[in-house]
């Protein structure tokens, strides 16, 4: 698929003033000024980043009343529930939080709790305050979930239960009737920083629960690999707090990670790398993932308390083989819906896909919808059956709200939820068909035609003789990437195929690519069938970010190719 190519811009006078105080290329100012860095000291911090840059905790609100009634529990020895989501951050959180109340309370007196991802659904569940009932918890903590959980969490409160809500979610204008409510979003917060994920809440908590308790910084430092890993898994963005927690999780995660993360990376066949973000993102989320896709979520907390590493090693063997069973649902699925969107003579004249079989398995179809919208750039929806009823996921493309077509469709459901660009739903099997009809009346009315032509966000230009050891060493001072954050993509104009580019494994181009005298190699994944652009022998514009490969010992720069088109 053709990609729309937009290269970003910043005024001169901001770059020219930066590149003054830095002294780096010129380039680089430019994407540090795109990024909002645009004086010594912001860069500094950026370039620098110390644990002193992290927020005092208690300027979060309701900071102290959270710790006030943990503080009452532990007197009066009330039994507290550790209460988080199914997904990476959520037993990431419950994980960090339920291994510190150990070490400062009764182990009796702790448990947790996480729910099932298809019999009770996301966040907080009826069956999970049952469960404080039954095990006579009097105070539960959410992490990752609760703030729009207000039937819920009244119905614990008749029955005796407090909640503290760690979330990082939009909160409703109505407010569940918790004890404590931490969310940098919720209004009337003063945190300086909002787009923590719930494990960074969840963390908030714990820092503050050790400077009452006048522990030292390790008893809430430990667990910056946990925390790390679910930054990368949820897609927030990688600036602010979240980029020096993303910073020092990973030095963790390389140095000293906890037994369950280290035991990860092994059957990842990960040990001997430097991990990074996308290893994160890539290699170890979908393996804490499958516990609830495939199973039941609990595992993935077993696995981040373990201490023993043998023990930890059995429990990813589980995950990890989870995760092939994962892959091997998605890869099915995928190939089944391909065949069936192929199939239908109407998909061009389509503004949405919708696709339904009874037997795909729900814990992929997700991924399912992420991968067709990759394929065809729609929004698109993923239906299954779940039990008596139809349930569904749902991705959307750059710039279209998905929550609010799907709302346009309600109608048609039972229930929904989600956000801009993801979404779950669940349906009558007899609704399906005129779902599918509103669901595309809805896309084609208010979907633009740029909005279906995926886009190529370019950071800067630069050319060959620019690229040099010095010069990628500043970009990996820039590290770790991620949303608002990413790696730069760079783009070089006229370039041209030296005769050495080829085609391998029928699917991917080695380049070989020259601009004035200086070549440069490069791989492009899935490009082969742009390898006609290079026998053409006509200047090219190529866009790719830049990376380290290593071969007998020998570094040497090359291109991560991402497009390629003819000069203009």
């Amino acid at each position: 698929m053709e990609k729309r190519w937009k290269l970003l811009e910043a005024t001169d006078q901001d770059i020219d003033s930066l590149q003054q105080k830095l002294g780096i290329h010129r380039a680089i100012c430019k994407i540090l000024v795109q990024r909002g860095i645009r004086d010594y000291e912001a860069a500094h911090t950026f370039f620098r980043p110390t644990l002193n840059d992290l927020h005092d905790p208690f300027l979060m609100k309701d900071m102290d009343k959270a710790i006030s009634r943990i503080m009452k529990a532990m007197h009066d020895r009330e039994k507290i529930l550790v209460y988080g989501d199914y997904d990476v951050d959520g037993t990431t959180a419950v994980a960090s939080m339920f291994q510190f109340l150990l070490q400062v309370y009764e182990s009796d007196k702790v448990d947790y709790y996480i729910p099932h991802r298809y019999k009770e659904g996301y966040g907080v569940s009826r069956k999970g305050i049952e469960h404080a009932m039954e095990t006579g918890a009097t105070l539960i903590i959410s992490l990752d979930c609760g703030i729009k959980s207000t039937e819920l969490i009244t119905y614990a409160l008749e029955a005796g239960i407090e909640f503290i809500i760690c979330d990082h979610h939009l909160p409703d204008a109505v407010l569940p009737p918790a004890i404590a409510i931490l969310n940098p979003k919720q209004t009337g917060c003063n945190y300086p920083y909002k787009e923590l994920c719930g494990c960074g809440v969840g963390f908030k908590l714990i820092t503050a629960l050790c400077r009452h308790l006048g522990l030292s910084d390790e008893y809430y430092l430990c667990y910056l690999d946990l925390v790390a890993t679910a930054i990368a898994a949820d897609i927030v963005p990688i600036n602010g707090e979240n980029r020096v927690l993303s910073y020092f999780g990973l030095k963790r995660v390389n140095e000293h990670p906890s037994a369950g993360i280290r035991s990860l990376i092994d059957h990842a066949g990960l040990r001997h790398q430097t991990m990074q973000v996308t290893n994160l993102i890539f290699v170890i989320a979908p393996r804490v993932n499958a516990a609830g896709r495939m199973d039941d979520a609990r595992l993935a907390v077993q696995l981040f308390i373990e201490k023993d590493l043998s023990k930890a090693n059995a429990i990813a063997a589980i995950l990890h083989s989870h995760n092939d069973d994962r892959k091997e649902a998605d890869l099915l699925i995928t190939e089944e819906a391909l065949a069936m969107i192929d199939a239908d003579h109407l998909r061009a004249n389509r503004k949405s896909t919708v696709v339904f079989q009874p037997h795909w398995h729900k814990g992929v179809v997700g991924i399912v919808a992420s991968r067709l919208v990759d394929r065809y750039y729609r929004p698109t929806i993923v239906l299954t059956r779940s039990g008596d009823i139809v349930a569904g996921s749902a991705r959307s493309v750059a710039g279209f709200n998905l929550y609010e077509a799907i709302h346009a469709c309600r109608e048609h459901l039972l229930g929904y939820g989600g956000h801009f660009a993801a979404a779950g739903m669940t349906m009558l099997p007899e609704s399906v068909e005129a779902f599918r009809l509103k669901f595309e009346e809805v896309v084609a009315a208010s979907i633009g035609a740029e909005q279906m032509v995926p886009e190529t966000i370019i950071d800067a230009e630069i050319r060959f003789s620019d690229l040099k050891p010095a010069f990628y060493n500043i970009i990996r001072q820039m590290e770790p990437f991620g949303p608002e954050n990413t790696k730069p993509l760079w783009i070089a104009r006229g370039v041209q195929n030296n005769g050495w580019s080829r085609v391998v494994k029928d699917q991917h181009i080695k380049f070989s690519l020259v601009q004035g005298n200086i070549i440069f190699s490069g791989i492009g994944f899935g490009m082969a069938d742009k390898f006609h652009l290079l026998e053409k022998n006509l200047p090219l514009d190529v866009v790719f970010t830049l990376e380290e490969n290593e071969w007998n010992g020998n570094k040497h720069l090359q291109l991560r190719v991402a497009d390629i088109r003819l000069s203009s």
